[in-house]
């Protein structure tokens, strides 16, 4: 038998984290003495150390440790959920820091730009405004992409070709809605104006006046504290006797970042 003060120098592991394994049923000693309380262990349990720090190094919690303990069967498949979490959780923070590099380094900026006219093809998409936290905006950003990638198709397949990036926007009255679709997806289109007659009865065709506007582009991911940095951002850039008619704000969703333009309207019109 090897008291607790020998089994920690073999095992690396201090006598604090041998006691709390033992409270939390991940290592249970070979013996306690009940007059004294001391730990003993035996070799046989090195083995059994040798697992749970190479578990525990590798980010399991101390639950799942002792899950695959105590059942060796599900051990592989805890390692494999645990492993595509960490690999989640990994590409989400290399795309942190790279958002975290580009905002230090580009300080992001409005400008104003004239934008062309053009047709557009859109579609409501089935999102609720925004999203309460990061969940619930992932989750309507996946829906968005997809709606999107969805429009692209219904174009093509009708003859018309896609042009320039496709963007999205609140629908009108999307503030007070709570159930109802409240996001629209566009697609600008090149050559002859698709049919409306080809098209499925909840796909539009409008044409886009064209026209300046002003926009900012965030690196990174869609958020909604980037979406009320870029109104905010807009709203105080100076343009005169004018300003951003954020009831019409673009996403336009790029690989480097999104893109947040709004028309300018003049005081007088």
């Amino acid at each position: 038998m090897l008291s607790i003060k020998d089994f920690s120098e073999m095992t690396h592991l201090s006598a604090q984290t041998l006691r709390y394994y033992h409270a939390e049923g991940l290592l249970v000693p070979a013996r306690v003495d009940e007059q004294t309380g001391y730990r003993s262990y035996t070799f046989d349990q090195v083995e059994q150390v040798m697992l749970i720090t190479v578990l525990r190094q590798a980010g399991l919690s101390v639950q799942q440790v002792r899950r695959a303990v105590a059942e060796p069967d599900v051990a592989p498949a805890l390692l494999r959920e645990h492993t595509a979490q960490v690999q989640r959780q990994r590409r989400e923070q290399d795309e942190a820091i790279r958002t975290a590099r580009d905002l230090l380094e580009t300080q992001p900026e409005p400008s104003v730009r004239h934008v062309p006219a053009m047709t557009v093809v859109s579609r409501t998409a089935p999102v609720t405004p925004l999203g309460h936290d990061r969940q619930e905006w992932d989750a309507a950003e996946e829906i968005l992409t997809a709606a999107t990638a969805d429009l692209i198709k219904v174009v093509e397949s009708c003859g018309a070709t896609p042009t320039g990036t496709p963007w999205r926007t609140l629908a009108p009255g999307a503030a007070l809605a709570e159930e109802a679709p409240s996001w629209l997806v566009h697609v600008a289109i090149v050559g002859e104006a698709t049919t409306p007659a080809a098209l499925p009865t909840d796909v539009e065709v409008q044409e886009y006046s064209g026209g300046d506007e002003l926009s900012i582009t965030m690196p990174g991911r869609t958020s909604i504290a980037k979406y009320c940095t870029a109104i905010s951002r807009l709203f105080t850039y100076p343009i005169g006797d004018a300003f951003p008619d954020v009831g019409r704000l673009r996403h336009l969703v790029r690989e480097d970042g999104v893109e947040f333009s709004a028309p300018i309207r003049r005081v007088d019109q």
